[in-house]
């Protein structure tokens, strides 16, 4: 009983909330890009939140289904078919078995999900049944999905008729304000620099996936120094650190990267900003050509972010607990 890939569309692969914990041996978080979408494709279909789904990037799959169950689209905004008729985004709707899921052109957003009642069950591995395709583990095989491949899924009834009204969506806009806490080298950065950084927007390159999203604009400017001893010489250089999941790194001051949710964990470009945990969703959904401006923020403003943003998902899931 499953799902079979007809088509597997671009970067499709097996995703949930991520395998927290191992970072410090050089494994990374994973999951999905937007967890806030994840999460609520999930509560739709009657599952825990943390449940493996299926996120699609741009373009989106061809699905047969093998058994009735239950399924739900979220995430970016892109036409949603079963059997060439539309169904809605956001909505949990039944299929029957040999049912096919089609996508039309994506119109907002970048990434969406499609969640199934019981689950995609694939193995967990440390925790997790995410996809980490650098190291080619988890999800299934370890890899994007190709065509030919039957995901298991568990064989919950997943209600019907579930709707996530407009203001519990999140929204795709062309330009977007990214806050940010800023270190733990942006000393390194002149005041010109600095400035060039946080007051003007930086344009998303089509160098976006789940490792790192780089970004165009202006030059950054770094203070004068002797490079310490195994840095390399561009100024842009330190003795390697760990990265935070979020941290921006900006190669030769030229072009900023957000590292994502299967980055790696450490090396020798000066972090001089983390995105905080509670936009890291927003970055997920931005598709290349996105006006992105950095505002920086406290630590206690980014922990209460947080804080917001879980209690923004406890609050739907508790619409049907």
């Amino acid at each position: 009983m499953g799902i079979e890939i007809i088509e597997p569309g671009l970067a499709t692969s097996i995703q949930d909330q991520g395998r927290p914990g191992y970072y410090s041996v050089g494994i990374p978080p994973s999951g999905a890009l937007d967890l806030y979408s994840a999460a609520l494709a999930n509560v739709l279909v009657g599952n825990l939140p943390a449940m493996a789904v299926i996120e699609a990037t741009y373009m989106g799959p061809k699905l047969r289904f093998t058994t009735p169950t239950v399924i739900a689209v979220t995430g970016a905004q892109i036409p949603v078919q079963i059997n060439g008729q539309e169904i809605p985004q956001w909505e949990s709707v039944s299929v029957n078995a040999d049912d096919v899921l089609t996508f039309g052109i994506l119109q907002a957003g970048a990434r969406f999900y499609v969640a199934v009642a019981g689950g995609i069950t694939v193995p967990e591995i440390l925790g997790s049944r995410s996809t980490y395709a650098l190291g080619a583990f988890g999800g299934f095989e370890g890899r994007s999905l190709k065509s030919g491949d039957l995901l298991p899924v568990g064989m919950e009834s997943g209600p019907v008729g579930r709707i996530i009204t407009s203001e519990w969506r999140p929204e795709f806009p062309r330009e977007i304000d990214v806050r940010v806490v800023l270190g733990l080298y942006d000393y390194r950065l002149t005041d010109v620099g600095l400035s060039a950084l946080l007051d003007k927007p930086w344009k998303l390159s089509p160098v976006a996936d789940r490792i790192g999203f780089r970004y165009s604009g202006q030059k950054l400017e770094w203070r004068d120094r002797v490079q310490p001893f195994g840095a390399g010489s561009d100024p842009s250089n330190i003795v390697d650190a760990g990265y935070p999941v979020g941290s921006i790194q900006v190669p030769g001051g030229v072009e900023p990267i957000i590292l994502h949710r299967d980055a790696v964990s450490g090396g020798g470009y000066a972090m001089v900003a983390t995105v905080i945990s509670a936009d890291m969703s927003l970055v997920g959904q931005c598709a290349p050509g996105t006006m992105t401006n950095f505002k920086p923020v406290t630590l206690d403003e980014a922990l209460a972010a947080r804080g917001i943003g879980q209690q923004r998902l406890r609050t739907v899931q508790a619409k049907w607990s």
